[in-house]
């Protein structure tokens, strides 16, 4: 059925109902249910019995059953690197033995270069940026929010910009369909190469946040934040309840001084090493072609397992102990995951009212060519906010914008720049986004303050890059 604008009601309502109440999964129930209703012609019963089965339908699935498991037990994994005294003794070596990290800046630094180098997947160069320099964050009283606008605008526009891994198999097919569909001819791989300059949102995302880095030109919410940091010395605003907080009822078995970096590098680095050979083995030797949720699952599962015979060895924890530790540290992270499966419910919802295709048909037969870009743009960045997927945008808008800069006589590479860069935006900053959840988890604040403080300067960068779409347009 063709909805029309009530397709807009559900993600409308549920972004009102989160802002009004600061209430993230009761917002996402508003949206599934009033979803629900609209598709069940306005029927409150049949509404109920399709939300509670669409939610139940995503715990069934097998590809998202893999990144709820992931996720629950990278809070067991963040939980015994500190307890072990690994976090400590990692700190401490930074700061104090080596004096490798000095200052504010340097710490968000390496936040920033660990969330460029790991590009193989966004959802585990989130959980290890998080994860590796939260400690030195709260060392230097840098805001939880602010980490975590590294965290995010780094994961998304980096797995674009090198599209080594599934990011670049995904655009590479929708591409290649273009090509078959005879709309533009030449190689998938050497199109999507030659529009990356023009993943203008992308590349500006890296540019802003190191420039925020760099200078301390805070304003707006993130400002309020560090000097809430810096001068209380208070990680959340009053009233704020974090996704993950690894300080409560997590004590350290480890005597002060006797604390072992390597408790948690050695981990770490099996993480990141297991993260890569599962994507070779998945993808049956193709890094590009591997199934990350598949091979992060295993490598985490392999990771705990060597951590048990490190911690048990060394006398941190018996096996017992070890095993509470890891059950503590899932029961931790129920949260968060109640909070995905809520996502995934309300992007399925959303996907079948054709949210994404309603806004591309907007679009329109009446734009100028030179201003095709920018229209493609901003109206994949509204569609990836308001549904939460940057994929689903790629996948919607890159049929349609291909053929229409065809047809206006447009310039291509810079289309497929737009495309992309529109459906980052929206994986970047919508509260929708998975990886906007797990931003807020993994340096430990909530949802809402992530959203509050990081939106303006997504909007800044998306101007900004609208206007170069412009400009280019009218160049090129």
């Amino acid at each position: 059925m063709d909805y029309g604008y009530l397709t807009l009601v559900a993600p409308i309502l549920t972004l009102a109902v989160a802002i009004a109440t600061r209430k993230v999964p009761l917002a996402m129930l508003v949206g599934i249910f009033t979803g629900q209703l609209i598709i069940c012609g306005w029927n409150p019963f049949a509404a109920i019995n399709e939300s509670v089965n669409g939610i139940l339908s995503v715990c069934a699935d097998t590809g998202n059953l893999k990144t709820f498991l992931f996720t629950a037990l990278m809070g067991a994994f963040v939980i015994l690197v500190r307890i072990s005294g690994g976090v400590k003794g990692f700190v401490n070596y930074l700061t104090e033995q080596s004096k490798r990290v000095k200052s504010p800046r340097m710490a968000m630094l390496i936040a920033y270069v660990i969330g460029i180098i790991i590009f193989i997947d966004g959802l585990l160069s989130i959980m290890f940026t998080g994860v590796v320099t939260r400690p030195l964050i709260d060392k230097f009283k840098v805001s939880r929010e602010k980490l975590a606008y590294i965290c995010d605008a780094t994961s998304a526009p980096v797995n674009a910009i090198i599209p080594l891994n599934s990011w670049g198999a995904m655009l590479m097919g929708l591409i290649s369909a273009e090509i078959a569909s005879g709309y533009i001819q030449g190689e998938p791989m050497n199109l999507l190469i030659r529009s990356l300059p023009f993943q203008f949102y992308s590349i500006l995302s890296l540019l802003f946040v190191l420039f925020y880095i760099v200078t301390g030109k805070d304003w707006g919410p993130m400002k309020k934040a560090e000097l809430r940091v810096r001068n209380t010395g208070k990680l959340y605003d009053d009233g704020v309840t974090p996704l993950l907080n690894d300080n409560d009822g997590f004590e350290e078995l480890v005597e002060e001084g006797k604390e072992n970096k390597w408790n948690m590098m050695f981990p770490l680095i099996t993480l990141i090493g297991g993260a890569f050979i599962g994507l070779l083995v998945t993808g049956g030797g193709n890094l590009a072609a591997g199934d990350g949720t598949t091979a992060i699952l295993y490598s985490v599962v392999i990771t705990l397992l060597i951590m048990c015979v490190m911690y048990t060895k060394q006398g941190i924890m018996t096996a017992k102990e070890f095993g509470d530790s890891v059950m503590k540290g899932v029961s931790s992270m129920m949260g968060l995951v109640i909070l995905l499966v809520l996502s995934f419910s309300i992007g399925g919802v959303i996907k079948g009212m054709g949210t994404g295709q309603f806004l591309a048909s907007l679009l329109g037969d009446s734009i100028d060519g030179a201003f095709c870009p920018a229209i493609i743009f901003l109206m994949g960045a509204l569609m990836a906010f308001c549904t939460g997927t940057s994929w689903g945008t790629f996948s919607i808008m890159m049929p349609i914008a291909v053929p229409m800069a065809v047809a206006m006589n447009g310039n291509i590479l810079l289309t497929i720049g737009a495309v992309v860069s529109g459906g980052i935006f929206g994986d970047h900053c919508s509260p929708l986004s998975d990886t906007t959840i797990l931003s807020s988890m993994s340096v430990g604040t909530d949802l809402y303050s992530h959203v509050k403080t990081q939106l303006p300067y997504a909007l800044v960068t998306a101007a900004c890059a609208a206007a170069l779409y412009i400009a280019f347009g009218l160049i090129l």
